[in-house]
């Protein structure tokens, strides 16, 4: 597929990623579709910041959170800055491969979908094995959402999220932390777009090698499926 010009911004929230966020971004600008990289640090405390800033391609714009707000506030100040046609979530690790793009932005470009979800658990792409109850748990999370959305997902987690800029534009989101997954799915399926869903590879990480997601999130994101749900919203519009 040849990508076309000025086609799409790539968000990158990252907090203590030195780690990985040079090699992540590198990977980002290596792929034809990108036109801009918008990294928005998240008041890291381990260097990340003046990585970032250090480095020499006119495509990246860094932005700099006043402290650690979280992810859901770092994508809200990323979403405003977007200037591309199409717009994708890109975690400063290196568990998702930019070589997917392609993939993630075939219904956007063919004009048959809104929003792509990047699944982890489609076959036919290669995955890390790693933690069997964080699998069992974002399965959980994904049917809870499909049941408060009647959307039939199978990843809502996924960092992989590609939207139509107009979507983004559409949609007040308010989570400050990982409870924005459950809420950009809600009101994504509560605004009618149409959504699609792609097979991703995946490289997942441990919690030795920088992974943060934990119990905490799961809980606010089941907290957020039942406050964003539009199901929910209807009912108590009725009532």
């Amino acid at each position: 597929m040849d990508p076309p010009e000025e086609c799409l911004s790539v968000v990158m929230p990252c907090f203590n990623e030195a780690a990985t966020v040079q090699t992540a971004a590198k990977r980002v600008l290596e792929s034809p579709f990108t036109q801009e990289l918008i990294i928005v640090d998240d008041g890291s405390t381990d260097g990340t910041l003046s990585i970032i800033q250090g480095i020499d391609d006119p495509r990246v714009r860094v932005l700099a959170q006043p402290r650690n707000l979280g992810k859901g506030a770092a994508l809200r100040r990323g979403f405003r800055e977007a200037r591309g046609r199409f717009v994708v979530i890109q975690d400063g690790d290196l568990e998702y491969d930019p070589a997917d793009y392609a993939v993630l932005l075939e219904p956007l470009l063919d004009g048959r979908g809104d929003v792509v979800y990047g699944s982890r658990f489609l076959a036919g792409r290669p995955h890390r094995v790693l933690y069997y109850w964080h699998s069992v748990g974002n399965r959980f999370l994904t049917m809870l959402s499909n049941m408060a959305t009647n959307i039939n997902l199978t990843d809502m987690e996924t960092c992989y999220k590609a939207f139509r800029r107009e979507v983004l534009e559409s949609i007040d989101l308010k989570e400050n932390r990982f409870g924005v997954e459950a809420e950009i799915t809600a009101k994504v399926a509560g605004g009618g777009w149409r959504i699609y869903e792609v097979g991703i590879s995946y490289s997942g990480r441990t919690y030795e090698e920088g992974k943060k997601i934990g119990w905490k999130d799961g809980v606010r994101t089941l907290y957020s499926i039942l406050k964003y749900s539009p199901l929910v919203g209807r009912r108590r519009t009725r009532s």
